[in-house]
């Protein structure tokens, strides 16, 4: 397997480093670690992640590869899909794995445009605002804290409704449903009062100004969901990517043809709570009644990349380090994490950083290992 050098750290033009006026496609190129540019982009554009990254750098890396080869992609950290809807706009054989029960759906449905038909999730969603203004009342939720901060009565009441009319829909595998689902999950946060901090997570506390009215803003959203639609199919995007509900480090799969190519954004060590980032979609859903349920339902799965999961596991430093996987960064690794147990003691939290990096580094070995089973020999990793 081939590192390739479309690293997104090397993508970061000479005159970002020398504070030099920046054109707008070196812009572009220099926020290729980020979500920002996919929010302008149809179908990518329906579920804000911040945990995400440039659907323009990843078309740009395809259309490299695909000059001189057959492609068949596989992103082992899928996410809401980015590799996955860019691989289909061109026209690429794409696989995705991705662990997080939640994302996971969203990924699934977003790739689900191509057996929709437009005119019939419009005329569906009609009928469902109407059922949900025939039932509107006042919620009987405010009893659950989040929910009972992050929304007024009223626009929690609109959204109940909207939640108790999309239970009512019929067919429980019906992708026009699911389209529904994703619609609603996806106002959840334009319709709260609760600011958003730059990763996601929920900021209570912190109120913002503009809060849309929930059957404004679902009616909004259906229909760009609508418009992009109408667009991908016009424009004959792929049907052949999927995204599977499994774990990278032992994804337990057999390709029917090994992969070529390898475009993924993992998890980084830098303390980001993954399963934190869907905690008020999970609330409103009735997936996790608190914070607390996220160990079970979410972080268990993930890999093991922020204090909070390593500290609910309990884990020995000592124990991780012997495991064999690690042996080529043993010694630098080991050193670093006997510093980070030092240092911890001297701050007031005490996080558990030392286990929690023996713990990434062991976790992302996995992937290594299992990923050079499901890749071709001269296959290049992004």
């Amino acid at each position: 397997m081939i590192i390739s050098s479309h690293s997104q750290l090397n993508l970061f033009p000479t005159e970002v480093a020398n504070n030099q006026a920046l054109t707008s496609v070196q812009l572009k190129t220099a926020r290729s670690g980020t979500f920002t540019d996919n929010m302008k982009l149809p179908i990518h554009r329906w579920f804000r992640y911040s945990a995400g990254f440039s659907a323009d750098w990843v078309k740009q890396l395809i259309e490299h590869k695909s000059k001189t080869r057959h492609l068949n992609l596989l992103d082992p950290f899928a996410g809401c899909g980015t590799t996955l809807l860019a691989a289909q706009a061109s026209q690429v054989s794409c696989t995705g794995f991705e662990t997080h029960p939640f994302v996971y759906k969203i990924a699934h449905v977003k790739l689900l445009y191509w057996r929709i038909e437009a005119s019939v999730l419009w005329q569906t969603s009609e009928k469902l605002i109407e059922l949900a203004k025939k039932q509107l009342k006042p919620t009987q939720r405010l009893h659950i804290p989040l929910l009972n901060k992050c929304y007024t009565p009223e626009n929690l009441a609109k959204l109940d409704a909207l939640r108790n009319a999309y239970f009512e829909l019929s067919q429980n595998d019906d992708p026009i449903k699911e389209m529904i689902w994703l619609a609603i999950t996806a106002i959840l946060r334009s319709c709260s009062t609760a600011g958003t901090a730059q990763w996601q997570y929920v900021l209570p506390n912190k109120k913002k100004a503009k809060v849309l009215e929930p059957f404004i803003a679902f009616q909004e959203k259906i229909a760009l969901m609508v418009s992009d639609i109408v667009y991908v199919q016009q424009n004959q995007w792929g049907k052949n990517a999927s995204v599977l509900l499994k774990d990278a480090r032992q994804p337990q799969f057999e390709p029917t043809e090994l992969f070529d190519l390898v475009i993924t954004s993992p998890p980084y060590p830098n303390n980001y709570d993954y399963a934190d980032a869907t905690r008020l979609e999970m609330t409103f859903w009735g997936e996790i009644s608190g914070w607390k349920d996220l160990q079970t339902t979410v972080r268990q799965y993930l890999i093991r990349s922020c204090s909070q999961h390593s500290a609910a596991e309990r884990l020995e430093l000592d124990k991780i380090l012997q495991d064999q996987i690690l042996q080529p960064i043993k010694a630098e690794l080991s050193n670093a994490c006997q510093t980070l147990a030092e240092i911890r003691l001297t701050k007031g939290g005490k996080k558990t950083y030392h286990t929690m990096v023996a713990a990434y580094f062991q976790d992302l070995g996995k992937v290594f290992y299992s990923l050079r089973t499901l890749c071709k020999a001269d296959s290049t990793l992004c």
